[in-house]
């Protein structure tokens, strides 16, 4: 990870981060996070052993700023029967779905993205297409995009990096 990650993501998180460096001795980085509110339920995820059928005729359109990540995640729902629609950020989302004709079934989206957020995309969305199911995508922790009021309560967020399971369960779940 690279320095100006770090600090972003220390940052978000409303931490601090001290720097100490001595010639010859090298440098020391203290990174400092508040402490939680309250404490988290530590009961360890259960992957699902089968995932059931695949969804054919199901299709996705699928946001994602990161080129790799798309890449795998598209790969993982085309070889389950989705047919998957992609764009590299809202503003490309939104001008397919304005020149298209094509039926979605669920938008899955990164919830932070250049441009356009994922809840603003989904909001646009729903504004025209108020059957589309939305699942979210985040490398924050569920408790930190709450805490910061970025999802409607209820809303379906998958932590990055998922397995394949959960991503598949969890489209399984929202589109019966």
């Amino acid at each position: 990870m690279g320095l100006a990650t770090v600090y972003g993501i220390v940052k978000q998180s409303s931490g601090h981060i001290f720097v100490y460096s001595e010639p010859e001795h090298g440098t020391t980085f203290k990174i400092y996070f508040p402490s939680a509110e309250k404490k988290i339920d530590v009961r360890p995820k259960q992957e699902a052993t089968s995932i059931g059928p695949t969804q054919f005729e199901k299709t996705i359109l699928l946001v994602e700023d990161d080129e790799i990540m798309r890449s795998l995640t598209r790969k993982i729902l085309e070889e389950n029967g989705y047919t998957v629609l992609e764009a590299n950020d809202g503003n490309a989302a939104l001008e397919w779905m304005h020149s298209n004709s094509a039926s979605i079934d669920l938008l899955l989206t990164d919830v932070a993205m250049r441009h356009m957020s994922g809840p603003d995309l989904a909001e646009r969305l729903l504004m025209t297409h108020p059957s589309l199911k939305v699942a979210y995508m985040s490398g924050y922790t569920g408790e930190l995009v709450a805490n910061r009021d970025i999802l409607k309560p209820g809303a379906v967020l998958l932590e990055k990096p998922f397995s394949r399971a959960a991503l598949l369960k969890t489209l399984q779940t929202l589109l019966g």
